[in-house]
């Protein structure tokens, strides 16, 4: 089985979303997402109700997502982890133990190749607009990284 993680700040706007529509494009039997924060804020909550609604709204249920914060053991569990901008990045390499580490962290975004920012924008100050630009970027994405995986 591969084993995919999500990593934003929080994990409550940016993860959540990717885990999300990530799990949607892939058949659970030979996937697993899952989605966590380089930061401890949020443990425990939900996702962002915005980030909820723009889900829901395009047909994904993500209430049931629980955040948690990212940890070492992580790169033991996962076999590609990906950073939703190069500070989530940054965080997280700093955490890794050995090259193998950090040969499994990507920063999500640079997989595609239509768009030059490689920072996923953080809707969390922003509005539903920014919720829904991020949704459809994350989509877009997924669908160029599930490509990859099925392959």
């Amino acid at each position: 089985m591969t084993r995919i993680l999500m990593v934003c700040l929080g994990n409550i706007c940016r993860s959540p979303l990717a885990h999300g529509i990530m799990q949607s494009k892939l058949p659970g039997n030979h996937f697993y997402v899952d989605s966590a924060g380089t930061a401890a804020y949020h443990i425990g909550n939900a996702p962002d109700k915005r980030s909820i609604a723009v889900a829901k709204k395009h047909g994904l249920d993500i209430s049931s997502q629980s955040a948690r914060q990212f940890k070492v053991s992580d790169f033991d569990t996962f076999d590609f982890i990906y950073a939703m901008d190069q500070s989530n990045y940054n965080n997280i390499i700093s955490l890794a133990r050995n090259p193998n580490d950090i040969e499994k962290v990507r920063l999500f975004l640079e997989a595609n190749t239509s768009i030059q920012n490689i920072n996923m924008p953080d809707p969390y100050y922003g509005d539903e607009s920014d919720f829904e630009y991020v949704y459809h970027l994350t989509d877009k994405t997924c669908s160029v990284i599930t490509k990859g995986l099925n392959h």
